[in-house]
Parts: C-alpha cells; structure tokens; sequence
C-alpha cells in the first residue's frame, strides 16, 4: 500500500535525505575552503567562512606614519593620516595605544602617547598626533582598533602560493612530484587489471574461482597492515624508496578494486560478441585489444577517477614510500603538512595552498564524472 496513487515509501525519502546529507558534508568543506581561500587573515581569525559577505568586527592593530612625515602647525608638531585605504570604508568604534587596553578610548577622545603627545582618531580612521616636542624614532606608535569592516576578497593569497619565491619553487616542484607519482600509479595498475579482468571474466583455466574470492577477499585487507612488510621487501630486491617503489606501492594496493570492478563489467558484456569473434578466428588478445577494451571505456574510466583521485590525495603512501629529506620528491599533501608546521598561524596560505592541491581531482571528476556511476553499476543487473 505505500507505493500506490503517488504515495513513497519511507525507505525512498530516508534515501533522499542521506544523498542530501552526504552532498552537504561534502559540498559545504569545500565551498568554506574555496571562499577562505580569498579572505585576508584577519577576517579568517574573526568570523567563519559563511559570514564572508558581511561586514565583520574586527580587532586591528595597525601602525601610525612615521615621524619624519610631521609638520609644525604654530607651537605643535603634528602628525596626520588615515589607518584604512582608502579613507571611509571601516567605521571605528574604540581605539587604544596599548596592547594592554586596545579598547580604552572611544572615537574623539584624546589618548596619551608613550613617549610623548597625544592621539585622536575619529570613526572614518582619520589620526592626528599632535606634540609639544617633535616626534622621534624611525617608525611611528602603534594604534589599536575596534572597527567594522566590509567584505573584502583578495586575490593575494593565490599571488602568494603561485608567484611569490618563497612558496612558488616548493608548491611547483610539488606539483610536478605529485604528477609523476600519479599518474604511473594510476595507468599501471589499469593495465593490469584489464588483462586480469578478461582472464577471470572470459577464460576458462583450473582455479579461476579461488582467485576470484581471493580479490574479493583482498578489498578488505587494510593496506596499513602491508606498509611495513612491502617497504621490507622492496629494500631486499634493491628499490628501495623511489618512484618505481610508490609506484609499485600503489599498483598493489589498487588492483584488487580495479580487477574486482572490471571483471563484473566484463562478465556483462554480450556473450555472442565474444564468441562470434572466436569463430571468426580471432585470438584471445585481439578480442580483449580490439572488443573488450573499447566496450569497457566506461569501467576503466571509473577505476581511472577513483585511482586518480586517491593517489592525487595520498599521504601516508608517499612517506613511506619516497625519499622526502631532499625535499626532491615532495609530494602536494606533504608540502601542504610543511606549511602547516612553518605557517601555521598563516590560515589563508593553508587554504589557498589545499584548494590548489584539490583543484586537478575536481577537473578529473567533473570531466569524467558521468562514467563513475555507469561504470561502478556496471554487472550489477544482467
């Protein structure tokens, strides 16, 4: 009676709401780290991420001009100027010249300076230090406000990660590291796993079915249990840490999913194809090379993303993997764990620098996205 004149069923609308709670945990992260990304340091310290397109109140602390800019204004050496560029777009409520009490004084009111003077500033920003004696020292005296803000976007977070020295050779070189890494680590293990795919799907040989369970039974082996073992056996045959080591690494640890997932797409592939071809005189390579393959796109393809994007977002593989004490073959999630260490009060360099690093798996997902769930549903249904 649930499924009849229209009405749904409660399993149908529980489905519903997890789809959408699962887009959310995932949507709403990244959106606050794609917007964090063009917000300046004090505005990530004072407000979350959705309240970006509002004005904020914020506690800044900023430094007045220097004192060979005064003037002499009668018995007075005066010192003017305006705290925010351009002049009128923060609205200041209390001022301070002490860190000890930033807020003591309201817009208007005169502050006492510590060497000397007094300070006035008014709710557009606008200063004026006035002296009996003139004002000395190479940088001007620090003054501390509460204002209100605007929204404020910048691009300078990204000049910062991509362009500035400091930062452009590391997050480069990670780049091209995190490239080299990938994609052998993804296009090996496919290669494999085809070849694999159509023994298991299409031919016939003594204990096929034990290596089918035994790659089912591999899915769930958790790869930390090998780490240590395989690092092992890699420094006895000679390869030690390296490329062709994560490269191997990640082949292993990717072809029980990328057998499993092929070998159920082909299993559902039209059986007179195959054995039209077989009659026809073809042999086993040609019908994989030149049938299999090109009707498989769409599995290999979703194998590829998900490959792709794991390998792209690995950590723990590449430590144990790859020789970091150089800093030659960092990869992005490892630079990423380095500024976190050297910059960790900088929170927009952090964000910008992981959106950059997220940026190439959201382009492979969206290319490729509409053969991820042909490919994972593939051999399901007959």
């Amino acid at each position: 009676m649930d499924n009849i004149a229209g009405r749904k069923s409660g399993l149908v609308w529980a489905v519903h709401i997890s789809v959408v709670v699962l887009v959310a945990l995932w949507v709403f992260p990244t959106l606050g780290l794609f917007v964090s990304s063009f917000r300046t340091a004090d505005q990530i310290a004072t407000s979350g991420w959705w309240k970006a397109p509002f004005p904020s109140v914020q506690n800044l602390t900023l430094r007045a001009a220097a004192p060979e800019t005064q003037t002499r204004d009668g018995d007075l050496y005066v010192i003017e100027g305006d705290l925010f560029d351009p002049a009128g777009t923060v609205s200041v409520s209390r001022f301070g010249v002490s860190s000890r009490a930033p807020t003591a004084f309201g817009v208007g009111e005169s502050a006492p300076l510590r060497k000397g003077g007094r300070v006035t500033v008014d709710a557009a920003g606008h200063y004026r230090m006035t002296n009996t004696e003139p004002f000395s020292g190479r940088r001007g005296p620090r003054i501390f406000v509460t204002a209100r803000v605007p929204p404020e976007f910048t691009l300078a977070n990204y000049r910062n990660v991509l362009f500035d020295p400091a930062n452009r050779e590391g997050m480069a070189k990670a780049f091209f590291n995190t490239l080299t890494v990938t994609i052998p680590a993804t296009v090996i293990p496919i290669v494999i796993a085809a070849f694999a795919a159509y023994a298991l799907a299409w031919m016939a040989f003594p204990g096929r079915a034990l290596l089918i369970a035994a790659v089912v039974g591999l899915l769930v082996v958790p790869l930390q249990l090998a780490l240590i073992p395989l690092l092992t056996f890699h420094n006895k045959i000679g390869i030690g840490k390296g490329y062709l080591g994560v490269w191997l690494a990640h082949t292993g640890f990717g072809l029980p999913l990328a057998i499993y997932l092929l070998r159920n797409y082909m299993v559902g592939l039209p059986r007179d194809i195959i054995e039209n071809a077989r009659v026809d005189g073809a042999s086993e390579f040609q019908i994989f090379v030149r049938i299999i393959l090109p009707l498989s796109f769409p599995a290999l393809a979703s194998f590829a993303i998900f490959q792709f994007l794991w390998t792209w977002n690995d950590l723990l593989v590449a430590l144990v993997f790859l020789i970091d004490s150089t800093g030659d073959t960092t990869v992005m999630t490892k630079q990423i764990v380095e500024l976190l260490g050297t910059r960790g009060g900088n929170w927009e360099i952090l964000a910008t620098s992981a959106f950059v690093s997220i940026a190439v798996p959201l382009l492979v997902f969206f290319a490729m996205q509409k053969y991820l769930v042909r490919g994972l549903l593939a051999g399901s249904v007959k």
